[in-house]
């Protein structure tokens, strides 16, 4: 064994798919909804109640320095930088006896200067897929839903912010109820596909937390995205040409799905803001789009693929 194989042995720093596929995206998954998701609803709440604590409370929750340099890709900077500046903190730690100064002066101080140098060119690169989901509201109607429905949703599910793209790319309107449908279908369908394998408490997790709880599991069995996606592609173009459904409200809460159901009352407080009394058909929409629809499409499409032998028992399952 090298020397060197043996140190990074020694310090346990392993560069394996396991541990930054799997093991790191997981706990980003966690970590970014206990921060910037929670910052986000706790945000809304504020400006809906009018409590400014809440809103001062949420922007701290959101976080700082690799995220704010990583603009729209902020949470995928935050990974980047978190993973290089652990390592770093912890090939050096114990190695001097001012270990107390140079383990978090090293974690920290280069942490921060990863941050501001990579931080911009991870947000330059979430900023295309950005430019994607503008290409797509050009479309018509139809084709637009599919894809921004099945873009934006995909983007909630991995550890990117959804929610922070479409604030900065202001995506409101039908674009923005094309959003908000693909969101929801990834929460809520894979409440409703994984309900088999986490029961209620897999429904409240994800269906009100956070699907990126499911990440690990994509990169495991990447077939266990299919139903959510399919919820995606199908509510996606029923809420803009069907209803032709838009989201008027702030336009984080096009890309928050149910998550605090910020998507839900965003969509409400659009139709405050437009002078609309929502009636029947509008209710009737928001139902159907943002719960009922996804969870009979993925759970429908899921119960398929567990008959089919390519799901199994266990595959969608969360810590």
């Amino acid at each position: 064994m090298s020397e060197k194989t043996s140190f990074l042995e020694r310090k346990d720093i392993r560069f394996s798919f396991q541990r930054y596929a799997i093991d790191a995206f997981g706990a980003m998954a966690q970590g970014l909804f206990a921060s910037l998701l929670i910052g986000m609803i706790l945000s809304t709440l504020g400006d809906l109640t009018g409590l400014q604590v809440l809103g001062q409370i949420g922007g701290f929750a959101k976080g700082y320095a690799a995220n704010d340099a990583g603009g729209a890709g902020g949470p995928l900077a935050v990974f980047v930088v978190a993973i290089v500046a652990a390592e770093l903190g912890k090939a050096v730690s114990k190695e001097t006896k001012i270990d107390i100064l140079v383990t978090p002066g090293v974690t920290v101080g280069l942490g921060c200067g990863l941050a501001i140098a990579v931080g911009p060119w991870v947000g330059a690169a979430a900023s295309s897929l950005g430019g994607l989901v503008m290409w797509a509201t050009d479309l018509q109607p139809l084709l637009m839903g599919i894809v921004v429905s099945v873009v934006v949703g995909a983007a909630l599910t991995l550890p990117i912010s959804s929610a922070a793209i479409c604030a900065a790319l202001g995506l409101t309107g039908l674009a923005g109820g094309a959003a908000l449908a693909g969101c929801c279908a990834q929460m809520v369908g894979y409440a409703a596909a994984s309900f088999h394998d986490n029961g209620w408490s897999g429904v409240v997790s994800q269906g009100l937390g956070t699907s990126m709880l499911q990440v690990p599991n994509i990169f495991k069995k990447p077939i266990t995205w299919v139903p959510a996606l399919v919820a995606s592609a199908i509510c996606g173009p029923i809420a803009t040409v069907v209803f032709g459904l838009q989201q008027n409200g702030a336009a984080i809460a096009s890309g928050m799905g149910t998550c605090g159901l910020v998507g839900p009352i965003g969509l409400y407080s659009g139709w405050v803001a437009d002078g609309i009394t929502p009636g029947a058909r509008e209710w009737i929409a928001m139902a159907l789009v943002c719960v009922i629809l996804p969870a009979a499409i993925a759970w429908l499409t899921s119960f398929g693929l567990r008959r089919a032998g390519l799901i199994a028992d266990g595959d969608m399952r969360i810590d």
